[in-house]
C-alpha cells in the first residue's frame, strides 16, 4: 500500500493551517529583501513574533522560516531558550553570536571586536584579556548592540531566529528588548516564538516590546478536526474513517505535535483508521505524552533511561559524552541508548551541533526531567556540575547545576560559585551573580571567607538593589577579623550605596567613624577623603565651615604622592571654588591633584572627585582644560564598559561646560544624550537630576520656556529636593524657570531659601550658584533698592573669586536692576569682563542689554553697534529668543535689523536642505522619510545635523533657511 512506503514528514504536517503565519513570514522576508543592498528604506517591520501553548507548532514555523530565509540567500543566526538553562546569563545571545565568531581566527576575532573585546568577551563566553574589568550592564548591552550591528552589516540581510523565548535567560531578553528597536534601521529581521503564559515576571521589557509593537504577536490556534484528519490520513491512508479521525482530534486536542506523533505511530502499527482500532489509538495517544511517554521510555532498558535522564539534566545542548559520564554508562551502552532514543522519537540530532543531541520536543524533555526522583535528580545535578567543570565548560555552566544541589558546606562548591559570580559580573550580569553568591552563602562558606563573600554579594546587588547592598555590607563589617584592605573596600562600597539611596549624611558618618578607627595611615587618609567627599555633597551638613578648615589644614601638608593625597587635594580645589576663594587658589589645587593622575575608574573609588576637579576648571574660566579632563575621563569609562550612570553624568556635565561657553546647540545635544543614557539605567536618579537641571537651563537660554516646563513636569523637577548636592542647584534652576514664566513671587520665595542655605555653609561663589542675581531680577519691580544691594553683593563676591565670566554676569545684573544712565557704565564694564571670558552667551546677553539701554538713553549709533554684535552672538550660540529680542530692539529704535547669518563656513548637504525645507513647510516626518527613502529615525538624525549646523531648531528653521548658504554643487 502507498502509505506503507511513505516516509513520515512531521515538519510539513506541523505547518497545516498556518497560511496566515506563513504569509507573514514571506511578507517580512520580502520586506527585508528591499534593504539587502544596505541602503536604508522604510520598513514595515523588523520584528515578527509567534505565540501559543506547548505543541502548537511554533518550532516548526521557525524551521520553515529558516528554510525560506536560506532560500532568499539570507544569513540566519539562531538561539533558543532552555527550561533548565534560564540561570545561564546571555545563554541565548551566545547561541546567536558564537558560531559567527567561532568561524574567525583569534586575531581576526580580536580585530573584529576591537575595543569592545574585553567589554563583551565574558558575556559571549570568550577569554578576556582584562580579567579584572567589570563593565556595567548598560555597557555590555551597548557592546552587544555593536557586535550584532556589525555582524549584520557584514552578512546582510540577517535573520535572528529565537525559539522558546519564555525560557530565555533574563539578560538575553533584556538585551533583545533594547536592541530590537534598531532592527528597523538595519537589514535585519527578528523572528521570535514563545509561550505567553510562561514568560517570567522579569521579562517585562520583552513583553512590552512584542505586545506594543505595531506587528502584534501571531497567536497560533489548535488544528481543526479537518487538519488532524489530514495528518492521520497522510500516514494511514485515505480510507481512514471520519469517526476515527474525529477521535484522533479529540485525543490530541488539536495539538499539531501530538497529532503528528500519533499519526506516525499509527502508521508504524499499520493501522487502517477504522472504528475497531479506536481503543488501540487511544493507547498510542497516551504514549505520546505524560505517563504513556514515560512507560515507553522505561521499556527501552535501564541504561537507556539513565542516559535520557542525564540528557534532561543537561538541558538543550546535550553532549553524548557528558550524558554518558553523568549516567555512568559505557561508550557502547551510550551509543545503543542514543539509537534507541532516536528510534523512539525522544532524542534527535541537534542541527549544527557537531554530534550533539536534543529532545524532539520540549514537552518530552520536561516529562523526562520530571520522571527523575528528587533524590536521584540531586545526584545527577551534582555529577553534572563535576563533569561540566572537568570538561572545561567553566564555572558558570557548573554553577547552574550546583543551584539544584542541597547545601552541604563544601568549600569547593563555594569556590566554584564565587568564580561563577566573578564571571557574571564581568559579563555585566549582576542578577546572575547575586543568585550564585546567595547560594554560596547558604552552603555556607568557611568563617574566614564569609566577610569577603558578603562583600562580593553586595557588589552584585549594588546596581539592582542598593538597600540589600547596605544590609550585606553591614553584616560583613560585623564579621570578626576582617583584613584592613578588605574592610576599607567594604566601607567604601557602603558609603556609595548609602549615597545612592540619598542617605548622604549616613555615608559621611560611616567614613568618619572608620577614619577614627583606622590604624594604617594610608587607610585613615583614604577614609578621611571619603568623609570629606560625602560631607561636601550632603545638603544638611551641620558645620560646613569647620569641615572646610580641617580640609584646608590637611591639604596644606600633602604633596600628592598617592591617590589618597590627590583626592584630598582635588576636594580642596572644589571646596575653595564653592566658598569663593580666589580663582588662582582653586586652579593651583586642581592642577596639583592631577599631577600624579586622578583616574575616573580607580578600583574602589568614586569618580565624584575627578569630575568635580574637571568642573572646577570650567567655573574658573578654563573650559578647554575642563573638556580635556572630561574627554579623558569619558574615554576611560567607555574603555572599561562603564556606560551607565557614569557615562550619563559625564555626558551631561560635558554638556554643562558647553552651556557655560555659550555653545547651546551642542550643550542641548550632549545633555539630552546624557539624559537618555540615565533614563535607561535602573536607579540612575542622581544622573537624571544633573541632566534635567542643565537641560532646563539650556532650553531657557534658547528661549524654549514651554519645553523646559514640560521637561520639569515630566520628571517632577522642583517638587522634591534631594539630600545630595546637585549642580546646578535644582531649586535655583527651578526658580529660573519660574522667572521665565513671570512667576516672580514664587521664585523670590525659593531663592531666599537657597540663599539662607548657601550662606549657612559659607558657599559664596556666584559662579557656582547665581541665586543673588536671580533674586535681584525677581524683586527688581517690587523692591528695587533690595535688588541693587543683592546685585552689588554678588559683584563683590564675584570679584573676590576673580573669574571674568562671574564678574561680567554679576555686573550685567547690577546694570539691569539699576537702570537709567547710571547703568551704562556697569554695562560697559560687564561687556569688557565677558569679552575676556569664554562665556559667549552671557556676552551676547550683555551686549543686547547694553544696546537696549543705550537706545533708551538716545545714543542710537552706539546702541546699533552693541545690538548688532549681540544679535550675531546670539545666533552663533543658538539663543534664538535673544536674537529675536535684539531684532526687536533694533526695530524699536528705528534701525534696520541685519539678516540672521547662521554659520560662517558650514553648509548644508543636499539631503539636509531637502529635509529641512520639507520640515519647514510643515510636512510630517513620515512624508519626509518616504520622499527621501529614509526611516523616520533617519530623518530625525538628519534634522539634528541641520539644527546643529545652523544653530536653530524647528521653530526657526524657515527663517534660517532664507539666509543659510546653499550647498555647493
Amino acid at each position: 500500500m502507498a502509505h506503507e512506503l511513505r516516509q513520515p514528514d512531521p515538519e510539513s504536517h506541523l505547518l497545516l493551517e498556518r497560511h496566515r503565519e506563513l504569509r507573514a513570514i514571506d511578507a517580512a522576508l520580502a520586506d527585508l529583501s528591499d534593504t539587502g543592498d544596505g541602503v536604508p528604506r522604510p520598513r514595515h517591520t523588523g520584528l515578527l513574533t509567534f505565540t501559543g501553548s506547548a505543541g502548537l507548532g511554533k518550532t516548526a514555523l521557525m524551521t520553515e522560516a529558516r528554510a525560506r530565509a536560506v532560500a532568499h540567500g539570507f544569513t540566519v543566526f539562531s538561539g533558543k531558550g532552555g527550561e533548565k538553562e534560564q540561570e545561564l546569563a546571555f545563554h541565548v545571545v551566545r547561541q546567536l553570536v558564537q558560531p559567527a565568531l567561532a568561524a574567525m581566527e583569534e586575531t581576526e576575532r580580536r580585530a573584529f571586536l576591537g575595543s569592545w573585546y574585553d567589554i563583551v568577551s565574558a558575556a559571549l563566553g570568550l577569554e578576556a584579556t582584562g580579567t579584572a574589568r567589570v563593565p556595567d550592564p548598560t555597557g555590555v548591552r551597548d557592546g552587544l548592540d555593536w557586535v550584532m550591528t556589525r555582524l549584520t552589516m557584514m552578512k546582510a540581510p540577517v535573520i535572528l531566529l529565537l525559539d522558546d523565548m519564555h525560557w530565555a535567560d533574563v539578560e538575553s531578553l533584556n538585551w533583545l528588548a533594547s536592541f530590537a528597536h534598531r532592527a528597523e534601521d538595519l537589514p535585519l529581521l527578528i523572528i521570535a516564538a514563545y509561550r505567553p503564559d510562561e514568560l517570567p515576571k522579569e521579562a517585562g521589557a520583552f513583553r512590552t516590546l512584542v505586545e506594543r509593537h505595531r506587528n502584534r504577536p501571531y497567536s497560533l490556534a489548535p488544528l481543526t478536526s479537518a487538519g488532524v484528519a489530514r495528518i492521520v490520513r497522510d500516514e494511514v491512508g485515505e480510507a481512514a474513517e471520519d469517526e476515527f479521525c474525529a477521535e484522533c482530534w479529540s485525543a490530541t486536542g488539536g495539538s499539531p505535535f501530538e497529532a503528528v506523533e500519533l499519526a506516525i505511530r499509527l502508521g508504524e502499527r499499520r493501522m487502517k483508521g477504522t472504528r475497531d482500532e479506536l481503543s488501540a489509538m487511544r493507547d498510542l495517544a497516551s504514549a505520546v505524552k505524560g505517563p504513556g511517554l514515560l512507560d515507553r521510555l522505561h521499556r527501552l532498558g535501564t541504561s537507556t533511561v539513565r542516559f535520557a535522564w542525564a540528557a534532561a539534566v543537561l538541558g538543550t545542548s546535550i553532549s553524548p559524552e557528558l550524558a554518558a559520564s553523568i549516567a555512568v554508562v559505557g561508550r557502547e551502552e551510550a551509543v545503543e541508548a542514543t539509537e534507541k532514543l532516536r528510534s523512539a522519537r525522544i532524542l534527535k540530532d541537534a542541527p549544527g551541533q557537531g554530534g550533539g543531541l536534543e529532545f524532539v520536543h520540549p514537552l518530552i524533555a520536561t516529562a523526562v526531567y520530571r520522571d527523575i526522583s528528587a533524590s536521584l535528580r540531586v545526584g545527577l545535578h551534582n555529577a553534572a556540575a563535576e563533569a561540566v567543570h572537568a570538561a572545561g565548560f567553566g564555572p558558570t555552566a557548573a554553577s547552574r547545576h550546583l543551584l539544584e544541589v542541597p547545601c552541604e558546606g563544601r568549600p569547593e562548591a563555594v569556590a566554584c560559585l564565587r568564580e561563577a559570580a566573578r564571571e557574571y559580573l564581568c559579563a555585566g550580569a549582576p542578577e546572575a551573580a547575586r543568585r550564585v553568591l546567595t547560594r554560596a552563602l547558604q552552603e555556607p562558606p568557611l568563617p574566614e571567607d564569609r566577610a569577603a563573600l558578603l562583600h562580593e554579594l553586595a557588589c552584585s546587588t549594588f546596581l539592582i538593589e542598593p538597600a540589600a547592598t547596605v544590609s550585606h555590607l553591614r553584616a560583613a563589617l560585623a564579621e570578626p577579623g576582617v583584613a584592613p584592605d578588605l574592610r576599607a573596600s567594604i566601607v567604601y562600597r557602603l558609603t556609595q550605596a548609602l549615597a545612592h539611596l540619598d542617605r548622604v549624611a549616613e555615608a559621611a558618618a560611616v567614613a568618619a567613624d572608620e577614619a577614627q578607627q583606622a590604624t594604617n595611615p594610608r587607610i585613615r587618609l583614604r577614609m578621611q577623603a571619603d568623609h570629606f567627599v560625602w560631607s561636601a555633597f550632603r545638603t544638611d551638613e551641620p558645620d560646613s565651615a569647620a569641615r572646610s578648615r580641617k580640609l584646608a589644614r590637611l591639604a596644606e601638608r600633602l604633596t600628592g604622592r598617592g591617590l589618597e593625597e590627590r583626592y584630598i587635594l582635588g576636594l580642596r580645589a572644589w571646596d575653595a571654588m564653592m566658598r569663593g576663594e580666589p580663582r588662582q587658589t582653586v586652579l593651583e589645587y586642581a592642577e596639583e591633584s592631577l599631577r600624579g593622575g586622578l583616574s575616573w575608574t580607580a578600583e574602589n573609588r568614586g569618580f565624584e572627585v575627578p569630575v568635580s576637579v574637571a568642573v572646577a576648571f570650567a567655573y574658573c574660566d578654563q573650559p578647554r582644560r575642563a573638556e580635556e579632563q572630561f574627554t579623558k575621563g569619558l574615554a576611560e569609562c567607555e574603555t572599561k564598559g562603564w556606560r551607565g550612570s557614569h557615562l550619563a553624568l559625564g555626558q551631561t556635565l560635558f554638556g554643562y561646560i558647553r552651556y557655560r561657553r555659550g555653545c547651546l546647540t551642542e550643550a542641548e545635544e550632549l545633555v539630552r544624550e546624557g539624559l537618555r543614557t540615565a533614563d535607561r539605567v535602573e536607579g540612575a536618579v542622581p544622573a537624571q537630576w544633573f541632566a534635567i537641571g542643565i537641560l532646563i537651563q539650556t532650553l531657557l537660554a534658547r528661549g524654549r520656556t514651554e519645553e523646559a516646563r514640560q521637561l520639569a513636569d515630566d520628571y517632577h523637577y522642583g517638587e522634591v529636593v534631594p539630600n545630595a548636592v546637585i549642580y546646578p542647584d535644582p531649586r535655583t534652576v527651578y526658580a529660573e524657570l519660574l522667572l521665565a514664566e513671570g512667576r516672580n513671587s514664587e521664585a523670590e520665595h525659593l531663592l531666599s531659601e537657597v540663599g539662607e542655605w548657601l550662606d549657612s555653609r559659607s558657599w559664596r561663589n556666584p559662579a557656582w550658584c547665581p541665586w543673588q542675581l536671580n533674586l535681584a531680577s525677581a524683586v527688581a519691580a517690587t523692591a528695587p533698592d533690595r535688588a541693587v544691594r543683592l546685585a552689588q553683593d554678588a559683584v563683590k563676591r564675584a570679584r573676590d573669586f576673580g573669574a571674568a565670566s562671574a564678574i561680567g554676569q554679576a555686573l550685567h545684573t547690577e546694570a539691569e536692576v539699576t537702570g537709567g544712565p547710571a547703568s551704562l557704565d556697569l554695562y560697559t564694564e560687564a561687556v569688557e569682563h565677558l569679552e575676556r571670558s569664554p562665556a559667549s552667551y552671557e556676552l551676547a546677553r550683555a551686549l543686547v542689554g547694553h544696546g537696549a539701554a543705550l537706545s533708551r538713553n538716545g545714543r542710537l549709533q552706539e546702541a546699533a553697534d552693541r545690538l548688532y554684535q549681540g544679535q550675531e552672538g546670539a545666533v552663533h550660540c543658538g539663543a534664538e529668543a535673544l536674537a529675536t529680542r535684539a531684532r526687536a530692539e533694533l526695530s524699536a529704535a528705528g534701525l534696520r535689523p541685519l539678516p540672521l547669518r547662521y554659520g560662517q563656513t558650514d553648509t548644508l548637504t543636499a539631503p539636509e536642505r531637502k529635509a529641512a525645507e520639507m520640515t519647514a513647510q510643515g510636512l510630517p516626518a513620515a512624508v519626509v522619510a518616504k520622499a527621501l527613502s529614509l526611516t523616520e529615525q533617519g530623518v530625525t538624525r538628519l534634522l539634528s545635523s541641520v539644527y546643529r549646523k545652523i544653530g536653530t531648531d524647528a521653530a526657526g528653521l524657515a527663517r534660517a533657511l532664507e539666509t543659510f548658504p546653499r550647498p555647493r554643487p
